[in-house]
């Protein structure tokens, strides 16, 4: 049978479409790159903004559109919404997130055993969820209650995986090639606070460091309060990655007390100021939501002063959405919508220029650069697009085709969008 996998929204949403392909691959299937192509099509949803809902039932409409006639939907949108998602053109089946562990051996009817123990290579999703990079899932659900958030009603209480599981993913992924390991979770802080003993997430960092090959190992988002005394000096091997991204969603206190974060702007700086000081050129990225409830003119000018302050290599900014079941959809003094996109539009303004101060800094230095997209533009002239360990996007020429190499780079210029270097040696 041929499979097509496809995705909205987080990393985390990626890494299991990843462990999919991988039990489907096992089960003698074949991935393919389309929707025309397939047998069955499985889509991961997103319900974590409106527009994210929107993308996600779009994503199964195109499929159908595209000849799907058996399509199997999972994920937040489709956990919140079982019945709209049953009701949309060409699904055949609706996996809750709770269910969604077992979803290729249920669809094939076999037992889930058949793939305890089972070791197949990682190999890259074909099409548009094709990565370079492997997004491994370490811990899932969330036990914090921010009053914005609908993955915690859509994804359940915080779970983590064992470190034995963990490091038969990441061996996969480096049998099959993969250069950089990246950790997902939706509170990927927690993990290990559940398990008995309780453990911290720096125990996971140093077993994979000590256990591994990895060449690289990035972290995906960090909640600020998860990360204790002591934490940066993993960074002093250095295949952990130069970035953290740390969201911080508002740069004003009283709008962070209604959002419920168990953060404070002063504690944040801290946090900040002591991640620049252990990891040298370290970029630090965040999240934004413009247009709380609530979010009088004086907060938000406060927010935006302290994240221009911050001086951040990047990052998201979401306009505040309702969603349905949250604690903020209840709350007074909800912002208009055409105030929430002007003010998303001047904080994007404000993380864009700060992202180009962060690239001007990386001029006339090397970058070790992992190459995620090669175009071939002549006989002996390759277009490359990649990755720095600081995650800044660089592009370059090359008389050669180094896809899903790390290779040393010369900066050579700064773009609107990303960097321009020069390969060192080949």
């Amino acid at each position: 049978m041929n499979i097509y996998l496809d995705m909205v929204g987080c990393r985390l949403n990626q890494s299991e479409i990843e462990t999919y392909a991988r039990q489907f691959r096992l089960a003698g299937h074949n991935l393919v790159a389309s929707a025309e192509q397939a047998d069955l099509v499985v889509i991961n949803t997103c319900t974590v903004t409106a527009a994210a809902a929107s993308d996600s039932r779009q994503k199964v409409r195109q499929a159908f559109h595209r000849g799907a006639r058996e399509i199997i939907v999972t994920g937040c949108w489709a956990t919140l919404n079982p019945q709209e998602a049953s009701g949309l053109p060409g699904v055949s089946q609706v996996i809750g997130n709770l269910e969604k562990d077992s979803l290729v051996p249920d669809i094939l009817h076999i037992p889930a055993t058949t793939f305890e123990h089972q070791f197949i290579q990682r190999e890259p999703i074909p099409g548009s969820r094709l990565r370079t990079r492997a997004f491994i899932k370490v811990q899932d659900g969330c036990d914090n209650h921010c009053t914005y958030c609908v993955t915690t009603l859509a994804r359940g209480v915080g779970r983590s995986r064992g470190i034995p599981d963990v490091l038969e993913d990441i061996h996969s992924a480096l049998e099959g090639g993969t250069q950089e390991i990246v950790l997902t979770g939706v509170h990927l802080g927690s993990w290990g606070h559940d398990f008995d003993p309780p453990m911290h997430l720096l125990h996971l960092i140093k077993a994979i460091l000590q256990e591994t090959a990895t060449a690289r190992l990035r972290l995906s988002s960090l909640e600020p309060w998860d990360i204790p005394p002591g934490f940066f000096e993993l960074w002093q091997d250095a295949r952990l990655c130069r970035h953290l991204h740390l969201p911080l969603q508002s740069g004003s206190g009283a709008t962070l007390h209604r959002m419920r974060r168990k953060i404070t702007p002063e504690s944040y700086e801290t946090l900040v100021a002591q991640a620049r000081a252990a990891i040298p050129g370290i970029a630090i990225t965040t999240d934004i939501i413009t247009g709380f409830p609530g979010e009088i003119e004086a907060e938000f000018f406060e927010s935006t002063e302290f994240v221009k302050e911050m001086n951040f290599a990047g990052g998201h900014v979401f306009s505040y959405s309702a969603r349905p079941g949250t604690a903020a959809a209840r709350l007074p003094d909800q912002i208009p919508h055409l105030v929430c996109k002007q003010r998303n539009a001047e904080m994007r303004q404000i993380l864009a220029d700060g992202a180009h101060t962060y690239r001007i800094q990386q001029l006339k230095q090397e970058l070790h650069v992992l190459w995620e997209s090669v175009t071939q533009q002549s006989l002996n002239q390759w277009e490359m697009s990649g990755l720095s360990d600081n995650y800044q996007r660089v592009t370059t020429h090359s008389p050669s085709a180094c896809w899903n190499q790390i290779m040393p780079v010369y900066i050579t210029e700064v773009t609107q969008d990303g960097l321009v270097g020069e390969i060192t040696h080949l």
